[in-house]
Protein backbone atom coordinates (compact mmCIF):
# COMPACT_ATOMS: atom_id res chain seq x y z
CA UNK A 1 0.00 0.00 0.00
CA UNK A 2 1.30 3.48 -0.86
CA UNK A 3 1.58 6.14 1.80
CA UNK A 4 -1.22 8.64 2.07
CA UNK A 5 -1.00 11.61 -0.28
CA UNK A 6 1.65 10.09 -2.55
CA UNK A 7 0.84 8.41 -5.81
CA UNK A 8 2.93 5.70 -7.34
CA UNK A 9 4.91 6.82 -10.39
CA UNK A 10 4.34 4.77 -13.51
CA UNK A 11 7.07 2.34 -14.43
CA UNK A 12 9.07 3.20 -17.55
CA UNK A 13 8.25 1.09 -20.60
CA UNK A 14 10.18 -2.13 -20.81
CA UNK A 15 13.14 -1.89 -23.10
CA UNK A 16 13.28 -4.36 -25.96
CA UNK A 17 16.96 -4.84 -26.65
CA UNK A 18 16.32 -7.19 -29.48
CA UNK A 19 14.09 -5.08 -31.58
CA UNK A 20 14.03 -1.50 -30.36
CA UNK A 21 17.13 -0.48 -32.25
CA UNK A 22 17.51 -1.82 -35.76
CA UNK A 23 21.23 -2.26 -36.16
CA UNK A 24 23.93 -4.01 -38.01
CA UNK A 25 24.97 -7.62 -37.86
CA UNK A 26 27.23 -8.92 -35.16
CA UNK A 27 30.71 -7.47 -35.67
CA UNK A 28 32.48 -10.49 -34.29
CA UNK A 29 31.59 -12.70 -37.18
CA UNK A 30 30.54 -10.28 -39.83
CA UNK A 31 33.46 -10.73 -42.14
CA UNK A 32 34.27 -14.17 -41.15
CA UNK A 33 31.21 -15.97 -39.94
CA UNK A 34 29.77 -18.44 -42.34
CA UNK A 35 26.43 -18.57 -40.59
CA UNK A 36 24.90 -17.77 -37.25
CA UNK A 37 24.21 -20.51 -34.76
CA UNK A 38 20.46 -20.65 -34.33
CA UNK A 39 18.58 -20.96 -31.11
CA UNK A 40 20.98 -19.27 -28.71
CA UNK A 41 20.05 -16.41 -26.47
CA UNK A 42 22.93 -14.44 -27.99
CA UNK A 43 21.35 -14.67 -31.41
CA UNK A 44 17.88 -13.75 -30.21
CA UNK A 45 19.17 -10.43 -28.87
CA UNK A 46 21.24 -9.58 -31.94
CA UNK A 47 20.21 -6.63 -34.08
CA UNK A 48 18.90 -7.37 -37.52
CA UNK A 49 21.39 -7.77 -40.35
CA UNK A 50 21.74 -4.83 -42.69
CA UNK A 51 20.94 -5.69 -46.34
CA UNK A 52 23.39 -3.13 -47.72
CA UNK A 53 26.37 -4.67 -45.93
CA UNK A 54 25.35 -8.23 -46.78
CA UNK A 55 24.95 -7.27 -50.43
CA UNK A 56 28.38 -5.62 -50.38
CA UNK A 57 29.96 -8.70 -48.82
CA UNK A 58 28.38 -11.03 -51.35
CA UNK A 59 29.44 -8.92 -54.33
CA UNK A 60 33.01 -8.52 -53.09
CA UNK A 61 33.42 -12.24 -52.44
CA UNK A 62 32.20 -12.95 -55.97
CA UNK A 63 34.78 -10.48 -57.28
CA UNK A 64 37.47 -12.31 -55.29
CA UNK A 65 36.83 -15.51 -57.24
CA UNK A 66 36.56 -13.60 -60.52
CA UNK A 67 39.93 -12.02 -59.83
CA UNK A 68 41.49 -15.41 -59.14
CA UNK A 69 40.35 -16.83 -62.48
CA UNK A 70 41.24 -13.64 -64.35
CA UNK A 71 44.85 -13.79 -63.14
CA UNK A 72 45.91 -16.68 -65.44
CA UNK A 73 43.62 -15.47 -68.24
CA UNK A 74 45.17 -12.00 -68.26
CA UNK A 75 48.40 -13.21 -69.84
CA UNK A 76 48.41 -12.24 -73.49
CA UNK A 77 45.12 -10.34 -73.32
CA UNK A 78 45.29 -6.58 -72.90
CA UNK A 79 41.56 -6.19 -72.24
CA UNK A 80 41.51 -8.91 -69.59
CA UNK A 81 44.63 -7.45 -68.00
CA UNK A 82 42.98 -4.03 -67.83
CA UNK A 83 39.93 -5.50 -66.11
CA UNK A 84 42.17 -7.51 -63.80
CA UNK A 85 44.17 -4.43 -62.73
CA UNK A 86 41.03 -2.40 -62.17
CA UNK A 87 39.40 -5.17 -60.14
CA UNK A 88 42.46 -5.66 -57.93
CA UNK A 89 42.50 -1.96 -57.22
CA UNK A 90 39.42 -2.18 -55.01
CA UNK A 91 37.89 -5.62 -54.48
CA UNK A 92 39.99 -6.66 -51.46
CA UNK A 93 40.17 -3.10 -50.05
CA UNK A 94 36.36 -2.92 -50.18
CA UNK A 95 35.98 -6.30 -48.49
CA UNK A 96 38.51 -5.36 -45.80
CA UNK A 97 36.90 -1.97 -45.23
CA UNK A 98 33.51 -3.60 -44.61
CA UNK A 99 35.21 -6.13 -42.33
CA UNK A 100 36.72 -3.29 -40.32
CA UNK A 101 33.38 -1.51 -40.10
CA UNK A 102 31.75 -4.65 -38.71
CA UNK A 103 34.58 -5.14 -36.18
CA UNK A 104 34.00 -1.91 -34.30
CA UNK A 105 32.33 -3.69 -31.39
CA UNK A 106 35.36 -5.92 -30.78
CA UNK A 107 36.73 -5.24 -27.28
CA UNK A 108 38.69 -8.43 -26.57
CA UNK A 109 36.01 -9.77 -24.25
CA UNK A 110 36.30 -13.48 -23.43
CA UNK A 111 33.29 -14.34 -25.59
CA UNK A 112 34.76 -12.36 -28.50
CA UNK A 113 38.18 -13.96 -28.15
CA UNK A 114 36.51 -17.36 -28.20
CA UNK A 115 34.70 -16.56 -31.46
CA UNK A 116 37.94 -15.22 -32.91
CA UNK A 117 39.60 -18.55 -32.22
CA UNK A 118 36.73 -20.74 -33.39
CA UNK A 119 35.73 -18.71 -36.47
CA UNK A 120 39.18 -17.72 -37.77
CA UNK A 121 42.10 -19.53 -36.12
CA UNK A 122 40.62 -23.03 -36.15
CA UNK A 123 39.37 -22.76 -39.77
CA UNK A 124 42.80 -21.51 -40.80
CA UNK A 125 44.58 -24.46 -39.21
CA UNK A 126 42.09 -26.94 -40.66
CA UNK A 127 42.09 -25.58 -44.20
CA UNK A 128 45.82 -24.93 -44.25
CA UNK A 129 46.25 -28.63 -43.53
CA UNK A 130 43.64 -29.70 -46.08
CA UNK A 131 44.99 -27.41 -48.79
CA UNK A 132 48.53 -28.67 -48.26
CA UNK A 133 47.34 -32.25 -48.66
CA UNK A 134 45.28 -31.22 -51.69
CA UNK A 135 48.26 -29.54 -53.36
CA UNK A 136 50.39 -32.63 -52.77
CA UNK A 137 47.95 -34.45 -55.03
CA UNK A 138 46.93 -31.71 -57.48
CA UNK A 139 50.47 -30.41 -58.06
CA UNK A 140 52.04 -33.87 -57.91
CA UNK A 141 54.23 -32.70 -55.04
CA UNK A 142 54.18 -35.45 -52.42
CA UNK A 143 56.98 -33.80 -50.44
CA UNK A 144 55.14 -30.52 -49.94
CA UNK A 145 55.71 -29.49 -46.33
CA UNK A 146 53.12 -28.41 -43.81
CA UNK A 147 53.85 -24.78 -43.01
CA UNK A 148 51.43 -22.93 -40.79
CA UNK A 149 53.44 -19.72 -40.79
CA UNK A 150 53.15 -19.42 -44.58
CA UNK A 151 49.46 -19.34 -45.56
CA UNK A 152 48.55 -21.23 -48.71
CA UNK A 153 47.09 -19.19 -51.58
CA UNK A 154 44.18 -17.04 -50.29
CA UNK A 155 44.21 -18.24 -46.67
CA UNK A 156 46.34 -15.25 -45.68
CA UNK A 157 43.13 -13.29 -45.18
CA UNK A 158 42.07 -15.44 -42.20
CA UNK A 159 45.36 -14.68 -40.46
CA UNK A 160 45.19 -11.01 -41.39
CA UNK A 161 41.61 -10.58 -40.16
CA UNK A 162 42.52 -12.24 -36.87
CA UNK A 163 45.51 -9.93 -36.33
CA UNK A 164 43.58 -6.83 -37.37
CA UNK A 165 40.68 -7.63 -35.09
CA UNK A 166 42.94 -8.27 -32.10
CA UNK A 167 44.44 -4.80 -32.57
CA UNK A 168 41.01 -3.11 -32.76
CA UNK A 169 41.11 -1.81 -29.14
CA UNK A 170 44.50 -0.26 -29.88
CA UNK A 171 43.21 1.68 -32.89
CA UNK A 172 40.36 2.99 -30.76
CA UNK A 173 42.90 4.56 -28.40
CA UNK A 174 45.15 6.15 -31.02
CA UNK A 175 44.39 9.81 -31.72
CA UNK A 176 45.13 9.58 -35.45
CA UNK A 177 44.52 5.92 -36.32
CA UNK A 178 44.27 6.26 -40.11
CA UNK A 179 47.50 8.27 -40.63
CA UNK A 180 49.34 5.89 -38.31
CA UNK A 181 48.09 2.84 -40.21
CA UNK A 182 49.07 4.43 -43.54
CA UNK A 183 52.54 5.07 -42.10
CA UNK A 184 52.74 1.38 -41.15
CA UNK A 185 51.80 0.37 -44.71
CA UNK A 186 54.36 2.74 -46.24
CA UNK A 187 57.07 1.50 -43.87
CA UNK A 188 56.30 -2.10 -44.82
CA UNK A 189 56.52 -1.31 -48.54
CA UNK A 190 60.10 -0.03 -48.15
CA UNK A 191 61.32 -2.73 -45.73
CA UNK A 192 62.91 -5.62 -47.66
CA UNK A 193 63.87 -7.42 -44.45
CA UNK A 194 60.28 -7.72 -43.25
CA UNK A 195 59.34 -11.32 -42.58
CA UNK A 196 56.75 -12.88 -44.85
CA UNK A 197 55.58 -15.27 -42.14
CA UNK A 198 51.80 -15.21 -41.65
CA UNK A 199 51.57 -12.92 -44.68
CA UNK A 200 52.73 -9.96 -42.59
CA UNK A 201 53.49 -7.86 -45.66
CA UNK A 202 49.86 -8.05 -46.73
CA UNK A 203 48.70 -7.57 -43.16
CA UNK A 204 50.63 -4.29 -42.99
CA UNK A 205 49.85 -2.98 -46.48
CA UNK A 206 46.11 -3.69 -46.25
CA UNK A 207 45.90 -2.40 -42.67
CA UNK A 208 44.74 1.15 -43.58
CA UNK A 209 41.54 -0.19 -45.14
CA UNK A 210 40.63 -2.10 -41.98
CA UNK A 211 41.40 0.90 -39.78
CA UNK A 212 39.38 3.14 -42.08
CA UNK A 213 36.44 0.77 -41.67
CA UNK A 214 36.76 1.11 -37.90
CA UNK A 215 36.40 4.88 -38.21
CA UNK A 216 33.33 4.85 -40.44
CA UNK A 217 29.78 5.44 -39.26
CA UNK A 218 26.46 4.65 -40.98
CA UNK A 219 26.10 8.22 -42.18
CA UNK A 220 29.29 7.80 -44.20
CA UNK A 221 27.72 4.91 -46.10
CA UNK A 222 24.61 7.02 -46.57
CA UNK A 223 26.75 9.65 -48.29
CA UNK A 224 28.09 7.27 -50.94
CA UNK A 225 24.55 6.19 -51.80
CA UNK A 226 23.41 9.66 -52.80
CA UNK A 227 22.16 9.94 -56.34
CA UNK A 228 24.91 12.41 -57.29
CA UNK A 229 27.62 10.02 -56.09
CA UNK A 230 26.09 7.12 -58.01
CA UNK A 231 25.96 9.16 -61.21
CA UNK A 232 29.54 10.40 -60.75
CA UNK A 233 30.75 6.84 -60.13
CA UNK A 234 29.97 5.86 -63.74
CA UNK A 235 32.40 8.23 -65.53
CA UNK A 236 35.00 7.75 -62.80
CA UNK A 237 34.92 3.97 -63.28
CA UNK A 238 34.99 4.35 -67.06
CA UNK A 239 37.97 6.69 -66.81
CA UNK A 240 39.78 4.28 -64.49
CA UNK A 241 39.23 1.46 -66.99
CA UNK A 242 40.70 3.59 -69.79
CA UNK A 243 43.75 4.41 -67.66
CA UNK A 244 44.12 0.75 -66.74
CA UNK A 245 43.97 -0.30 -70.39
CA UNK A 246 46.56 2.29 -71.38
CA UNK A 247 48.87 1.20 -68.53
CA UNK A 248 48.90 -2.51 -69.34
CA UNK A 249 52.15 -2.42 -71.40
CA UNK A 250 53.98 -0.52 -68.67
CA UNK A 251 52.93 -2.14 -65.39
CA UNK A 252 52.43 -5.61 -63.95
CA UNK A 253 49.87 -6.98 -61.56
CA UNK A 254 52.40 -7.56 -58.76
CA UNK A 255 51.93 -4.19 -56.99
CA UNK A 256 48.20 -4.84 -56.68
CA UNK A 257 48.78 -7.95 -54.58
CA UNK A 258 50.47 -5.97 -51.77
CA UNK A 259 52.62 -8.95 -50.87
CA UNK A 260 56.09 -7.59 -51.73
CA UNK A 261 58.19 -4.59 -50.87
CA UNK A 262 59.43 -2.12 -53.46
CA UNK A 263 62.93 -3.57 -53.68
CA UNK A 264 61.56 -7.05 -54.38
CA UNK A 265 59.66 -5.55 -57.32
CA UNK A 266 62.83 -3.93 -58.65
CA UNK A 267 61.77 -0.43 -57.61
CA UNK A 268 63.62 2.17 -55.53
CA UNK A 269 62.43 2.59 -51.96
CA UNK A 270 61.03 6.09 -52.48
CA UNK A 271 58.93 4.83 -55.37
CA UNK A 272 57.56 2.10 -53.12
CA UNK A 273 56.28 4.73 -50.69
CA UNK A 274 54.70 6.73 -53.52
CA UNK A 275 53.19 3.55 -54.97
CA UNK A 276 51.61 2.62 -51.63
CA UNK A 277 50.05 6.05 -51.15
CA UNK A 278 48.83 6.14 -54.75
CA UNK A 279 47.34 2.65 -54.46
CA UNK A 280 45.54 3.65 -51.26
CA UNK A 281 44.04 6.73 -52.92
CA UNK A 282 42.94 4.82 -56.04
CA UNK A 283 41.49 2.01 -53.95
CA UNK A 284 39.53 4.49 -51.86
CA UNK A 285 38.04 6.18 -54.93
CA UNK A 286 37.11 2.89 -56.59
CA UNK A 287 35.68 1.50 -53.34
CA UNK A 288 33.37 4.52 -53.10
CA UNK A 289 32.29 3.95 -56.71
CA UNK A 290 31.62 0.29 -55.95
CA UNK A 291 29.67 0.93 -52.74
CA UNK A 292 27.63 3.63 -54.47
CA UNK A 293 26.06 0.96 -56.68
CA UNK A 294 25.60 -1.75 -54.05
CA UNK A 295 21.82 -2.32 -53.59
CA UNK A 296 20.55 -1.14 -50.23
CA UNK A 297 17.36 -3.22 -50.16
CA UNK A 298 16.69 -6.89 -49.52
CA UNK A 299 17.45 -8.94 -52.63
CA UNK A 300 17.75 -12.58 -53.63
CA UNK A 301 21.49 -12.49 -52.83
CA UNK A 302 21.27 -10.65 -49.50
CA UNK A 303 21.15 -13.79 -47.37
CA UNK A 304 24.27 -15.04 -49.14
CA UNK A 305 26.27 -12.27 -47.48
CA UNK A 306 26.33 -14.36 -44.30
CA UNK A 307 28.31 -17.10 -46.05
CA UNK A 308 31.34 -15.19 -47.30
CA UNK A 309 33.90 -17.01 -45.15
CA UNK A 310 32.54 -20.36 -46.25
CA UNK A 311 32.81 -19.41 -49.92
CA UNK A 312 36.23 -17.83 -49.45
CA UNK A 313 37.94 -20.85 -47.96
CA UNK A 314 36.21 -23.42 -50.19
CA UNK A 315 36.74 -21.76 -53.57
CA UNK A 316 40.52 -22.14 -53.31
CA UNK A 317 40.27 -25.87 -54.04
CA UNK A 318 38.57 -25.75 -57.48
CA UNK A 319 40.58 -22.68 -58.51
CA UNK A 320 43.87 -24.31 -57.56
CA UNK A 321 42.90 -27.55 -59.27
CA UNK A 322 42.03 -25.68 -62.48
CA UNK A 323 45.41 -23.96 -62.40
CA UNK A 324 47.36 -27.15 -61.77
CA UNK A 325 45.40 -29.05 -64.43
CA UNK A 326 46.20 -26.37 -67.01
CA UNK A 327 42.58 -25.53 -67.78
CA UNK A 328 43.36 -21.83 -68.11
CA UNK A 329 46.12 -22.53 -70.64
CA UNK A 330 43.86 -24.45 -72.98
CA UNK A 331 43.40 -22.90 -76.43
CA UNK A 332 39.66 -22.45 -75.93
CA UNK A 333 40.16 -20.45 -72.74
CA UNK A 334 41.75 -17.63 -74.74
CA UNK A 335 38.64 -16.77 -76.70
CA UNK A 336 36.65 -13.79 -75.33
CA UNK A 337 33.46 -15.84 -75.09
CA UNK A 338 35.29 -18.54 -73.17
CA UNK A 339 36.71 -15.96 -70.77
CA UNK A 340 33.21 -14.65 -70.23
CA UNK A 341 31.92 -18.17 -69.58
CA UNK A 342 34.71 -18.82 -67.08
CA UNK A 343 33.85 -15.58 -65.31
CA UNK A 344 30.19 -16.58 -65.06
CA UNK A 345 31.16 -20.02 -63.76
CA UNK A 346 33.34 -18.45 -61.06
CA UNK A 347 30.48 -16.18 -59.98
CA UNK A 348 28.06 -19.09 -59.94
CA UNK A 349 30.48 -21.20 -57.92
CA UNK A 350 30.80 -18.51 -55.25
CA UNK A 351 27.03 -18.07 -55.14
CA UNK A 352 26.59 -21.78 -54.54
CA UNK A 353 29.27 -21.85 -51.84
CA UNK A 354 27.54 -19.00 -49.98
CA UNK A 355 24.23 -20.86 -49.68
CA UNK A 356 22.89 -22.10 -46.36
CA UNK A 357 23.08 -25.86 -47.18
CA UNK A 358 26.81 -25.59 -47.94
CA UNK A 359 27.36 -23.58 -44.78
CA UNK A 360 25.56 -26.20 -42.72
CA UNK A 361 27.71 -28.97 -44.17
CA UNK A 362 30.95 -27.22 -43.24
CA UNK A 363 29.79 -25.62 -40.00
CA UNK A 364 31.68 -28.20 -37.98
CA UNK A 365 35.02 -26.83 -39.19
CA UNK A 366 34.03 -23.21 -39.88
CA UNK A 367 32.04 -22.62 -36.69
CA UNK A 368 33.04 -25.48 -34.39
CA UNK A 369 31.72 -23.82 -31.23
CA UNK A 370 34.08 -25.84 -29.01
CA UNK A 371 32.21 -24.98 -25.83
CA UNK A 372 33.93 -27.92 -24.13
CA UNK A 373 37.32 -26.26 -24.71
CA UNK A 374 36.54 -22.92 -23.05
CA UNK A 375 35.59 -21.76 -19.59
CA UNK A 376 32.10 -20.71 -18.60
CA UNK A 377 33.17 -17.07 -18.88
CA UNK A 378 34.22 -17.51 -22.51
CA UNK A 379 31.00 -19.38 -23.30
CA UNK A 380 28.84 -16.61 -21.86
CA UNK A 381 26.33 -15.01 -24.20
CA UNK A 382 25.84 -11.30 -24.73
CA UNK A 383 22.93 -11.38 -22.27
CA UNK A 384 25.13 -13.01 -19.64
CA UNK A 385 27.85 -10.38 -20.06
CA UNK A 386 25.45 -7.42 -19.86
CA UNK A 387 25.43 -5.98 -16.34
CA UNK A 388 22.09 -5.80 -14.61
CA UNK A 389 20.62 -2.65 -13.09
CA UNK A 390 21.15 -2.32 -9.37
CA UNK A 391 18.07 -2.91 -7.24
CA UNK A 392 16.37 0.31 -6.06
CA UNK A 393 16.65 1.21 -2.41
CA UNK A 394 13.53 0.27 -0.46
CA UNK A 395 11.74 2.73 1.75
CA UNK A 396 11.27 1.82 5.41
CA UNK A 397 8.46 -0.65 5.63
CA UNK A 398 8.39 -1.31 1.89
CA UNK A 399 8.49 -4.80 0.46
CA UNK A 400 10.24 -6.07 -2.67
CA UNK A 401 6.81 -6.51 -4.26
CA UNK A 402 6.32 -2.75 -3.93
CA UNK A 403 9.88 -1.37 -4.33
CA UNK A 404 8.72 2.14 -5.22
CA UNK A 405 6.99 2.72 -1.90
CA UNK A 406 8.27 6.02 -0.53
CA UNK A 407 8.57 7.34 3.01
CA UNK A 408 5.98 9.89 4.07
CA UNK A 409 6.66 13.48 3.14
CA UNK A 410 7.83 15.85 5.89
CA UNK A 411 5.06 17.22 8.09
CA UNK A 412 5.65 20.77 6.95
CA UNK A 413 5.28 19.83 3.29
CA UNK A 414 2.61 17.27 2.56
CA UNK A 415 2.43 18.11 -1.15
CA UNK A 416 2.86 15.40 -3.70
CA UNK A 417 6.46 15.46 -4.87
CA UNK A 418 7.19 14.28 -8.37
CA UNK A 419 8.76 10.86 -8.28
CA UNK A 420 12.01 10.60 -10.22
CA UNK A 421 11.68 8.28 -13.19
CA UNK A 422 13.97 5.29 -13.52
CA UNK A 423 15.85 6.48 -16.56
CA UNK A 424 19.04 4.59 -15.88
CA UNK A 425 19.16 1.50 -18.05
CA UNK A 426 21.56 -1.40 -17.83
CA UNK A 427 24.37 -1.28 -20.29
CA UNK A 428 23.77 -3.74 -23.07
CA UNK A 429 26.06 -5.68 -25.34
CA UNK A 430 27.63 -3.36 -27.91
CA UNK A 431 26.08 -3.58 -31.33
CA UNK A 432 28.10 -4.22 -34.44
CA UNK A 433 29.46 -0.68 -34.40
CA UNK A 434 30.40 -0.84 -30.75
CA UNK A 435 27.50 1.31 -29.51
CA UNK A 436 25.22 0.18 -26.74
CA UNK A 437 21.63 -0.62 -27.68
CA UNK A 438 19.75 2.61 -27.93
CA UNK A 439 22.75 4.55 -29.20
CA UNK A 440 21.76 6.32 -32.42
CA UNK A 441 25.04 5.17 -33.94
CA UNK A 442 23.76 1.60 -33.84
CA UNK A 443 21.07 2.06 -36.44
CA UNK A 444 21.28 0.56 -39.86
CA UNK A 445 23.09 2.54 -42.58
CA UNK A 446 20.52 1.17 -44.97
CA UNK A 447 18.12 3.81 -43.63
CA UNK A 448 19.76 7.19 -44.27
CA UNK A 449 16.54 8.99 -43.54
CA UNK A 450 16.90 7.79 -39.98
CA UNK A 451 20.44 9.07 -39.76
CA UNK A 452 19.35 11.93 -37.62
CA UNK A 453 18.43 9.28 -35.11
CA UNK A 454 20.63 6.47 -36.41
CA UNK A 455 24.33 7.01 -36.76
Amino acid sequence: MLQSGIERAPLPPQRDQAGSVPGLQDPEGAAGACGEQAGTADQRTRPARDPFLDNAKYLTIVLVAVGHVWAPLAEGSRSTSALYYLLYTFHMPAFILVSGYLSRGFECRPRQIKRLLTNLVVPYLVFQTLLTLFMRWAADDPDREFSYQEPEFALWFLVALCLWRVTTPLWKLVRWPLPVSVAVAVAASVTPTMSDDLGLMRVAQFLPFFVLGLQLRPEHFALVRHRAVRILAVPVTAGALVVSYASVPYISGAPFLHDKDAQSLGLPAWLGAVMTLTAFGCALVMTVCFLAWVPRRQMWCTSLGAGTLCAYVLHVFPVQYAKQAGWFEMAGARHPLDRFAITVLAAGMMTLLCTAPVRRIFRLVLEPGMGWFFTRRANATAEDEAPTASAPRLAPGASPADPLQLPPAPAQNRTEPALPQLTEQPEGEPTSDGAAPGDPAALSPASPERAAGTG
